[in-house]
């Protein structure tokens, strides 16, 4: 088993992983942390955070069977992004998470841990085992990611609760392989984050309740992505121009000063997506909005809530006659929701001419 793991660890690598791990699947520490979160309410209405009951703390109650869990890293930064912090700066134009800037990460995972389960079975019989039972996740199904990760030694748990590695970061996606083979483990990794909370401090909506403790009902990332109902008030302006999904707690964290560029191309910008302006966003018709969001994650939130979250970038950026032109021309077509957020970004436009 020894060798085995090693051989998968190196498989995994030429597939274009950046760092493989394995642990098994004793998570009680971690179950206790869900388990409060949950009682506290900070999954807000995502419920499939709660209605799975063990299965996300317990793979084997997920997956019969599952002594070891196969942990993967790959690095999402694409090439030649325009510079966050500009865009961020500048009313005008739609941040976007770096994340969701390329392919869907989901489709890119599952068909490299898919293709690393093939040939771990192709190669069994050269390690005298033919016993070969396997499932593939990546943020697709009650999975504990990061503290299986961090069991596993990709990295430890930072205080934005994202996974950080010393070498690489925190800039990349995490994907599993439930197995029923008893592969030799790793060390689990240790936490290097110190005194230091640049992401609760910079966090625009102050999510981070305590250091590795996130209220996602302030996040911004759920309010842009898993929210499907009405932004609260008070927290619409702290949004600014984040149009889906929030960078800051990574883009100040210290230890992505090593992050490195991915080299899967899938990840690479589309679209133009890096630097695109708030009007032009909000122009797309449903249509142009499916054929520009096609094979990305954003597709996933549909037009509607796409269009809510630009008239809340578009109440927050400077006035202009430009964007409360752009605004009036939806609002009577739109929906009660998207009728409520247009109105608002109308009345915080019309504000500042005031």
């Amino acid at each position: 088993m020894q060798a085995l793991s090693t051989s998968i660890k190196n498989w995994g690598l030429a597939l274009g992983f950046n760092h493989i791990g394995i642990t098994d699947t004793d998570l009680h520490e971690a179950e206790a942390r869900h388990e409060d979160w949950i009682r506290k309410g900070f999954h807000g209405e995502m419920d499939y955070m709660a209605k799975h009951g063990v299965k996300r703390t317990r793979p084997a109650e997920l997956v019969p069977n599952t002594l070891r869990v196969i942990a993967v890293r790959l690095d999402y930064l694409p090439p030649n992004a325009t510079d966050s912090e500009s865009v961020l700066q500048n009313s005008e134009k739609a941040f976007i998470s770096r994340y969701a800037l390329g392919r869907d990460y989901h489709k890119v995972l599952r068909n490299k841990l898919q293709k690393l389960c093939e040939k771990i079975q192709a190669e069994l019989p050269n390690f005298n085992t033919d016993s070969f039972e396997y499932r593939v996740f990546t943020d697709s199904a009650p999975v504990l990611e990061v503290a299986l990760a961090e069991k596993s030694g990709l990295g430890w748990r930072g205080k934005h609760t994202l996974l950080i590695n010393k070498e690489r970061g925190s800039w990349f996606f995490l994907g599993e392989i439930y197995t029923n083979l008893p592969l030799a483990i790793d060390a689990p990794a240790s936490n290097h984050c110190g005194t230091c909370s640049s992401c609760m401090e910079v966090c625009p909506t102050q999510a981070i309740t305590a250091p590795y403790e996130v209220d996602a009902r302030r996040c911004i990332s759920y309010l842009t992505i898993e929210l499907k109902g009405s932004i609260p008030l008070e927290l619409r302006p702290l949004i600014g121009n984040r149009v889906y999904g929030c960078d800051d707690c990574q883009l100040f964290c210290p230890w992505n000063k090593f992050a490195e560029i991915t080299k899967e191309m899938d990840f690479a910008v589309r679209n133009g997506l890096d630097d695109i302006n708030l009007i032009e966003c909000f122009n797309w018709s449903e249509e142009e909005f499916k054929a520009n969001m096609a094979g990305s994650a954003i597709y996933r939130i549909g037009y509607e809530q796409w269009l809510r979250n630009i008239a809340v970038g578009l109440g927050n950026a400077k006035s202009s006659p430009e964007i409360i032109a752009a605004l009036q021309s939806r609002i009577d077509n739109a929906s009660e929701m998207l009728r409520e957020h247009i109105s608002w970004a109308l009345d915080s436009q019309l504000n500042q001419t005031k």
